[in-house]
């Protein structure tokens, strides 16, 4: 089976196509013929080093796909052959089969694409689960920085189903229009100074992170929440503890948020009410390409690039 593999730290050049035998399952998992491969910033990440609980290189990166269960181990029922499903692998994505373990894997509903269900998946588990620590109610303001992205699209469509007021940030006319019409009350564009008023928010759904996160701690209002689920402007400032105290006196919560801390019997069902809610079309699952696998590499550099609205796809 063809797999892109991660040959040694760096661009995106060091992602390789390569060729080998296709490994059976064992007890207790399945294999999965891949029809969708789903292409996150950790993704990135992990090519770079930078993310702490991947492999050193030869790996296969790739935390979601979505397709058909072709084998089953040994103990596994049967019946799960033929059965269209999604899956966190967390590493081994970008391949035309993985294999995984059984508990990991998600039914899709029969009016679901595999490109909708990655489009939907690890983003909409993000932002859902976010949104919950936040505890983001109906009528507060609702903050998402970084809206364009594949968290972002989805953090303002669950928000605006909560019945929050969401103001998204982003980058251009056009996203802009395009958010409104995901839900989005308003939208701000960012650099332009919209961005800057000071207690105006409930909550703050950030999923960029960077130097900029103690400008945005300014303006939670008192009681206000600030998530930061995302990494893709790099680390916070050094003082942002320091921001964070000189605005004791509003009693500002300042959380993280990683998928990872959620084990399996947890993320399960979320996921199989964000894919209904895709499939019966409340929410959308926003794809800005889909590319073949040995495209990778350039899914990395449009990445980088920071020119994405929402997902983008390969298809081995």
């Amino acid at each position: 089976m063809k797999t892109i593999q991660v040959s040694r730290f760096g661009g995106p050049e060091v992602l390789v196509l390569l060729d080998g035998p296709a490994i059976a399952p064992e007890a207790g998992q399945i294999s999965i013929a891949v029809e969708a491969v789903g292409v996150g910033f950790v993704d990135v990440m992990a090519r770079q080093g930078t993310y702490p609980l991947f492999p050193e290189p030869g790996f296969v990166p790739g935390v979601e796909v979505a397709g058909t269960v072709d084998e089953v181990g040994p103990d596994v029922d049967a019946n799960w052959r033929g059965r269209r499903v999604f899956a966190v692998c967390g590493v081994g994505g970008y391949a035309e089969r993985v294999v995984i373990d059984l508990v990991k894997v998600v039914p899709l509903p029969d009016k679901l694409s595999a490109g909708q269900a990655v489009g939907t998946g690890v983003n909409a588990l993000v932002a859902s689960f976010a949104l919950e620590r936040t505890g983001a109610d109906a009528g507060e303001h609702v903050l998402v920085r970084g809206a364009s992205g594949g968290i972002g699209v989805m953090a303002t469509q669950l928000a605006a189903r909560k019945g929050c007021v969401v103001m998204a940030v982003t980058s251009s006319a056009s996203r802009a229009d395009r958010l409104r019409a995901l839900g989005a009350t308003r939208t701000i564009l960012r650099g332009t100074g919209e961005d800057t008023v000071a207690g105006a928010y409930d909550v703050v759904v950030d999923t960029v992170g960077g130097s900029d996160m103690g400008r945005f701690l300014t303006m939670l209002k008192p009681n206000g929440r600030y998530v930061l689920c995302g990494g893709a402007g790099g680390p916070p400032p050094a003082d942002l503890l320091a921001r964070l105290f000189a605005e004791f006196h509003k009693s500002p919560s300042l959380m993280c948020f990683s998928l990872n801390s959620i084990d399996d019997d947890h993320r399960r069902p979320v996921a199989d009410e964000l894919f209904r809610l895709t499939a019966e079309g409340s929410i959308e699952a926003v794809i800005d390409e889909g590319l073949r696998l040995d495209q990778a590499a350039e899914a990395h550099r449009r990445m980088a690039a920071g020119d994405l609205f929402g997902k983008i796809v390969l298809r081995p």
